[in-house]
């Protein structure tokens, strides 16, 4: 097949104008043309320059030696990459063999991918989850948010589906994917009932509530192929035996043996992290940010993205992404964007204040919410891997002191913040949090160098973005689960370093950040899983 990349069109076109183009471009007929995929399209919205799509796509045309010969000179047409998914192992290799099944712990997106895989190459695997099937978990993430009633093992953090489930759904991410793994995890969610759109979007995301169907039948797809999840089981600690992985503690559960064991944990799995310490699997703290939720008026965000293209239903609510060096030496950056979306109540632990952001499909709420986060290292809290762990909770302790104890978080208006005097009424902007803000003063609820920096870097970037320093916009904390304070490091056969069967994996063990790296990384692990079972 050929690649056509950087084709342009109207970003109103009629359905036949993309064909049209590409016809033009390659000077043939359409009788030529025997079929055209979108590999991804993007949008050009600069203000200056008329709105249009740009396509990356690719063809099976006839003649193709020719044409890519007539085109060699030309670095947007290209023959296209193999992206289709190739399986290290065949299931009829694993037919009728004997082996110990493998145990994937953690059902979220790194998980239920490892799971998949694992299934797919008919190794059936067992997952053990902590928390609850994604829709009982829905309502006991409801009772917290509607009632301040908190469930620590069913919550935002722990269930099926994993923290991604209340997010954006966002489907995208930085990672070097050579092997297009992020293509299977982009066709096993459109097979479950994700839109196909996500196939070629430049940045696709599901949404929060059309995960829930996603998920659940991903979960019944590993069922018939012979895998088990069991839920509301709780792994409390490990047995090892002679620097090897032999079983699992399961909370009011017999101990499961068990030779290679994937730690899908997610990056708030706290007691988890403590037991495997216990147990002497190697662990290193590592940088990860803090910060506040910020909240402006969608329209605001719009306007200043999208200029005069603003409220375009083809592009749909404009994101933005920032970034400020500090004059402290810190790094002030935009986390987890959510367009049209609402601030979430995210904690897993009593007493605690954590916020996250989340979007519907359709990005259709009055406001836009963020993380600004501030980048620490393991110098700012020295202590060991565990540490990181500790000054998390302190700051999540003090979020749900300052708000009131009663789960309602912290805040306080930009305007306020930055004048550095406590907010006592709402403006315009209405925060989206629930169960409730509490208007109080932030600088408490952070380190010194990281209200700072923050400070700092809100008025620079309004240089970006016109009203994001708007008095009125709301600033709710706080913000501490960016990422997993550590790593279960491992080597490059994706097993810990120094116990034997045991793969750390995903967000949790510090190895992804966001959904479609987490189901990278499963897919990897998968991989290394079944090619270790075939190599004894």
């Amino acid at each position: 097949m050929i690649r056509i990349t950087e084709l342009r069109l109207p970003i109103s076109h009629a359905p036949e104008a993309l064909e049209e183009a590409i016809l033009k471009r390659l000077n043939i007929q359409a009788q030529d043309l025997i079929r055209v995929d979108v590999f991804k399209r993007s949008y050009d919205a600069r203000k200056n320059v008329a709105l249009a799509f740009i396509y990356t796509v690719d063809l099976s045309v006839r003649d193709e030696e020719k044409l890519l010969k007539q085109f060699s000179n030309d670095i947007h047409v290209r023959p296209s990459p193999d992206t289709s998914y190739h399986f290290v192992v065949n299931a009829s290799q694993v037919q009728g063999a004997s082996f110990e099944r493998p145990v994937v712990i953690g059902f979220g997106p790194c998980g239920i991918f490892a799971a998949l895989v694992l299934a797919q190459m008919g190794f059936k695997p067992i997952v053990l989850e902590r928390g609850k099937q994604v829709r009982e978990r829905t309502q006991d993430t409801w009772g917290l948010w509607r009632k301040n009633v908190l469930n620590p093992e069913s919550n935002v953090q722990f269930g099926e589906g994993g923290a991604g489930t209340f997010s954006d759904g966002k489907l995208y991410s930085q990672i070097k994917d050579p092997r297009f793994y992020g293509r299977k995890v982009i066709t096993e969610f459109i097979k479950a009932g994700a839109p196909e759109e996500i196939r070629y979007v430049a940045k696709p995301h599901i949404g929060t509530f059309r995960l829930v169907g996603v998920v659940e039948r991903m979960r019944q797809e590993i069922i018939e192929l012979g895998g088990e999840i069991r839920f509301s089981q709780k792994v409390i600690g490990f047995d090892i035996q002679n620097d090897q992985i032999s079983g699992v503690k399961i909370e009011g559960h017999p101990d499961l043996s068990a030779n290679h064991v994937v730690l899908a944990l997610g990056h708030s799995a706290r007691d988890t992290f403590e037991a495997l310490h216990a147990a002497g699997v190697y662990m290193e703290a590592k940088p990860f940010s803090v910060g506040f939720r910020i909240e402006h008026p969608q329209s605001l965000i719009d306007k200043a993205r999208l200029g005069p293209h603003a409220g375009n239903e083809l592009i749909g609510a404009a994101d933005y992404k920032l970034v400020h060096h500090a004059k402290n030496g810190r790094a002030v950056y935009s986390f987890c964007m959510c367009p049209g979306g609402t601030v979430v109540a995210a904690t897993s632990e009593p007493n605690r204040v954590v916020t996250n952001g989340m979007s519907q499909y359709s990005r259709s709420e009055r406001n836009a919410n963020a993380g600004i986060v501030v980048g620490i290292t393991p110098e700012d809290y020295p202590g060991g891997p565990l540490a990181g762990i500790e000054f998390q909770r302190a700051l999540e302790s003090k979020a749900y002191e300052l708000g009131g104890s009663s789960y309602e978080a912290p805040g306080q208006l930009v305007g306020d913040f930055l004048a550095g005097k406590t907010s006592t009424d709402f403006g315009s902007v209405i925060p989206s949090y629930k169960p409730g803000v509490h208007l109080t003063d932030l600088a408490d609820a952070l380190p010194a160098y990281a209200i700072e920096a923050i400070r700092e870097a809100i008025p620079a970037f309004e240089k970006q973005i016109k009203g994001f320093s708007m008095k009125d916009v709301v600033l709710t904390g706080v913000e501490t689960r960016t990422s997993s304070p550590l790593r279960i490091t491992r080597g490059t056969d994706f097993q810990s370093l120094n116990i034997k069967g045991l793969y750390p994996a995903g967000e949790g063990a510090g190895y992804a950040g966001g959904i479609l790296s987490a189901g990278v990384d499963g897919i990897k692990v998968a991989e290394a899983v079944a090619l270790d079972y075939l190599s004894k």
